[in-house]
């Protein structure tokens, strides 16, 4: 590693790389808990080329790279490893071209996902994945992980908002994948193999987003109830009545507290669990669904069921669900956000198994999440200097990941496999699939120095 510094200090300027532990330290973690290795050097290159040599470098040297953001995943996928290069892309954050007349947004991996959507807006048009980092996290991570967010029930994940990418290979060829075409069949879909990658095929350097026109009106609504079985039920009730509200989210009674306690946006402290529903579109599509789901929470138990009068009673309501995970933060040394997703169909039995799983091993956990898609995160607050504690966590989660591969769900619905999830992804697969993601790997990272130890070993 000693002599691809003198390399590297010969590409890039000074304050371009990182080699003093103090100065590499923020970069030994990412927002997974208990999970940090201290990285050799840390290096932020501003342009694709750069990008390219950094890699032919680290090949010729046999020095793995982890290549990362803002590091907001919680899945372990951006955590280095024994000895590695970190590339970070923070400094390739522009926004390059937005173009109404395509409704598409050319961007560098490093831009925010919340300044992506800002610039959007400033146009009429929307850019709907909204992860819960969006402030901090970067579209080229939002890439590597696929992820979701609080809209993705209506309007998808970022898989579906990528038309086309710029990935570097470890021989230092640089492609573009896709264009700005609706249609495109020509051969392999190969843009599509990068999103979720986790960065073990290739560095994504810029891509190519789709916009979409600003939905014209919008609608909150809470509904809360004394049955955490009620809440799930009603979700899948708006589903069969073939309703798709923006968001349908929810909070049971540990998070309804916590994000009390941090936020104080009034939310009900004896409730078992509250849900978040929002409808978008056309004014008059947005007041049928509203009424419809009202009528449809009322029947599934709800206590009450609060209508939004204003814009700003919307967005208070909204910033309940996005404290959720900062606020059961707060609680306890370590948090562990997991991600459970079952079929919509399955919710009641899933969210009770959880609670089951939580009082069986005597552990604290907040479950909150996209009801609407069935993404589930349960949220263990514990100690990481606890052992005993940690290994009922541990068996906690095998449990929790087992029950939902039982019920035809997955171990991960947006945060992706990294390290964490790891040890659960042959069970979730299978080996055929396993022998083709291995194969996958072999081929665009012959050397195996990308990112080397997430997904599988």
């Amino acid at each position: 590693m000693l002599s691809i510094l003198d390399d590297l200090r010969k590409l890039l300027p000074a304050d371009a790389i990182l080699t003093e532990k103090e100065d590499i330290l923020p970069y030994s973690f990412d927002g997974t808990a208990a999970l940090h290795k201290m990285p050799r050097a840390v290096v932020f290159p501003t342009e694709a080329q750069q990008v390219a040599q950094i890699l032919k470098l680290c090949v010729a040297a046999r020095v793995p790279v982890v290549t990362r953001g803002s590091g907001t995943g919680l899945s372990g996928g951006s955590l280095p490893v024994e000895g590695c290069l970190v590339v970070c892309l923070v400094r390739m954050s522009r926004i390059l071209e937005v173009d109404t007349r395509n409704l598409t947004m050319l961007v560098e991996a490093g831009a925010v996902t919340q300044d992506i959507a800002g610039r959007a807006d400033a146009v009429g048009l929307f850019y709907p994945p909204d992860p819960g980092s969006m402030k901090i996290s970067t579209i080229g991570g939002n890439v590597a992980e696929n992820s979701g967010g609080l809209r993705g029930l209506k309007y998808g994940v970022t898989r579906d908002y990528v038309m086309g990418l710029e990935v570097v290979f470890t021989n230092g060829d640089i492609a573009w994948m896709g264009n700005k075409c609706v249609k495109d069949v020509a051969g392999y879909n190969l843009r599509d193999l990068f999103i979720g990658s986790e960065g073990t095929l290739g560095v994504v350097t810029k891509v190519l987003l789709k916009l979409i026109p600003k939905p014209k009106a919008r609608k909150t609504l809470l509904a809360i109830f004394d049955q955490m079985e009620a809440a799930s039920d009603t979700v899948s009730a708006i589903i069969e009545a073939r309703i798709i509200p923006c968001t349908l989210e929810f909070l049971d009674k540990v998070t309804i507290n916590s994000v009390e306690d941090y936020a104080k946006v009034g939310l009900p402290r004896d409730a078992a669990a509250v849900l978040l529903i929002e409808t978008d579109g056309h004014p008059a599509s947005v007041e049928d669904e509203a009424a419809a789901m009202e009528a449809i929470a009322i029947a599934n138990k709800a206590r009450l069921v609060k209508v939004a009068a204003t814009a700003e009673e919307s967005a208070t309501l909204a910033t309940a669900r996005r404290a959720a995970f900062s606020s059961l933060a707060r609680i306890s040394p370590t948090t562990i956000l997991e991600d459970a997703t079952v079929p919509r169909s399955e919710l009641t039995k899933m969210v009770s198994f959880i609670q089951a799983t939580a009082e069986k091993h005597k552990l604290r956990v907040g479950t909150f999440g996209h009801m609407g898609d069935g993404n589930l995160h349960p949220t263990f607050l514990t100690n990481e200097r606890n052992a005993e504690e940690m290994h009922r966590v541990e068996a906690a989660m095998v449990e929790i990941f087992d029950f939902a591969v039982s019920l035809g769900g997955t171990i991960t619905g947006e945060h992706g496999v990294g390290v964490a999830k790891k040890p659960f992804l042959p069970k979730a697969l299978g080996p055929t699939n396993m022998r083709l993601l291995r194969a996958l790997k072999a081929s665009f990272d012959p050397d195996g120095i990308l990112n080397p130890g997430k997904i599988f070993d």
